[in-house]
């Protein structure tokens, strides 16, 4: 049996205390919230950093400070992963160049932020390059079957250098009263799509956890948290991350799958 890998999105980069008081947003309540979703049963932890104000933000030294207090309250027991994420406010150029600033253990790429046209392709590329030449595991964000398409067309013509490529498909947006259903990732692994080898998905809204547990069924792994979802699956407010990470376990077990450990997951990623 594969174990299914159980990614924490503690924060994100929009939420703020006043949308919930458990938002982690410094390095310190990140690695608390690591600590607990590490003990209910998640791998890798997807983490944002934030301004002084709260605001989303893309900087090494904001990113190195996290991870050193995720990694001194986990230690290797989390698969740590930063996010490139633009948000609207940062250009390819500069989220390539926070990804070789940190040198991290993992990376979000979302391919619409970073290659939103042909002239990124090149840089593209030449990142995921350095990324494999420095044992960095990407994991391109897609939210729709037609970016799927379009990176296979990238590794049809030699622009990916990894063999088993992660992606993450997104159930949905990032909007008011989104909720997303388990039936949002038939497109995605339509026989007509693109398969990736190793593939995850997030959804928002009450219903993340029958969606994620639908996708490690069917083979995928699961990210969950505050980032896109407050709700458990009875409809109650969890009241921290490791709430949806303790339900999401629960569910793929009673479903007879079991969780990966990290480096389960370091492995399963590192081709």
């Amino acid at each position: 049996m594969i174990p299914t890998a159980i990614a924490v999105a503690p924060n994100g980069g929009r939420k703020v205390k006043a949308d919930h008081p458990a938002v982690p947003l410094t390095p310190a309540e990140l690695a608390v919230t690591a600590a607990r979703c590490r003990d209910a049963g998640a791998s890798m932890i997807h983490a944002h950093v934030r301004t002084a104000d709260g605001l989303h933000l893309l900087d090494a030294d904001a990113y190195l400070a996290a991870t050193a207090a995720i990694r001194g309250a986990v230690g290797n027991d989390l698969v740590i992963q930063i996010t490139s994420e633009a948000l609207g406010k940062y250009s390819p150029a500069e989220q390539r160049a926070v990804v070789r600033a940190v040198r991290p253990e993992a990376v979000s790429l979302a391919l619409r932020e970073l290659v939103p046209d042909s002239s990124e392709e090149t840089a593209f590329a030449e990142l995921l390059g350095w990324m494999k030449a420095e044992s960095v595991t990407p994991q391109i964000i897609l939210y729709e079957v037609e970016e799927a398409v379009r990176l296979a067309e990238f590794r049809k013509r030699g622009l990916i250098p990894f063999a088993h490529l992660p992606v993450l498909y997104v159930l949905g947006r990032y909007t008011v009263g989104q909720t997303s259903a388990p039936a949002d990732l038939l497109p995605f692994i339509d026989s007509t799509a693109p398969s990736f080898e190793h593939w995850s998905l997030c959804a928002f809204g009450a219903q993340e956890t029958a969606c994620v547990t639908a996708g490690a069924l069917l083979g995928g792994h699961i990210r969950v948290g505050f980032e896109n979802n407050e709700s458990l699956p009875d409809g109650s407010r969890a009241q921290g991350n490791e709430d949806l990470v303790a339900a999401t376990r629960r569910a793929i077990e009673a479903v007879g799958l079991r969780p990966a450990s990290a480096d389960e997951l370091r492995a399963a990623t590192a081709k």
